[in-house]
């Protein structure tokens, strides 16, 4: 069964992130556009941790994913919440906002999905056309320098109330020729009437510093402004060399 087909959980397994991404979604807008931000976009926002919490911070967001169970989830969540956000079942690769907004935000490697050169400049192109002049991209995901290890894993457990998600993810059969790896959750749910447990293979697209600068010098509408990890630091802003493994890229679109 598809991880991604229970947002509700996926989310919660997820979910620490959600603030520190969010408030560097505010320090964004507080230190480099001319007027606080109004508008906020997020390509593959799955079940939508993200964009309720940026709806509760007063911000208009759209949202778009493939998995119409994660647009489902969503839709009952915002309902429940009260608040309202635009969203559809739609692919990142060439959905475009209208009207325009002023940051955008893609993390946790939602982008390495796009497994071909030619899909992520259409990727970034389309985010370009649904940005203001001016307006930010802040694309997060993974590389994997030269001297990486090919294999790794991560193991972690979320909470809420009575449910403990506890989450494996295995990194393997990396072919740095293809640019490919695969990715394996395993996703046990513990709390309810009956333990469940998912696994999902996601195939997903290898970087490292070189093709990134490559694949942005294809896309003129975007200049990077900076680069920071995955503490989401504005004082701490980081190389873009085979030193950097977790990169949150600033990208503006001129």
């Amino acid at each position: 069964m598809d991880c991604y087909d229970y947002p509700q959980y996926w989310d919660l397994a997820f979910r620490d992130s959600t603030r520190e991404e969010a408030d560097f979604v505010d320090a964004v807008s507080r230190r480099w556009l001319k007027s606080k931000a109004v508008r906020i976009y997020e390509p593959g926002c799955g079940g939508g941790r993200l964009v309720v919490e940026l709806s509760r911070r007063g911000y208009q967001v759209t949202g778009v994913d493939l998995s119409e169970s994660a647009i489902r989830y969503l839709r009952r969540r915002l309902r429940r919440n009260a608040l309202g956000a635009t969203i559809h079942v739609a692919d990142m690769i060439d959905y475009q906002c209208r009207p325009k907004v002023d940051i955008a935000i893609n993390t946790v490697n939602t982008f390495r999905h796009l497994l071909s050169e030619r899909d992520a400049v259409d990727h970034l192109e389309s985010v370009a056309a649904s940005l203001k002049k001016g307006g930010f991209y802040i694309l997060g995901f993974h590389l994997l320098p030269p001297d990486a290890a090919l294999e790794d894993r991560e193991v972690w457990t979320a909470r809420h109330g009575r449910i403990a998600v506890h989450m494996t993810l295995d990194a393997f059969g990396a072919n740095r020729r293809t640019r490919l790896e695969t990715l394996r959750f395993r996703m046990q749910v513990l709390g309810g009437k009956e333990t469940k447990e998912f696994s999902t293979d996601y195939q997903m697209r290898i970087y490292q510093a070189s093709q990134v600068r490559s694949l942005l010098a294809k896309v003129p509408d975007f200049e990077l402004v900076e680069v920071y990890d995955f503490y989401y630091d504005m004082d701490e802003p980081q190389a873009l060399d085979n030193r950097l493994g977790d990169a949150v890229f600033l990208l503006r679109r001129v």
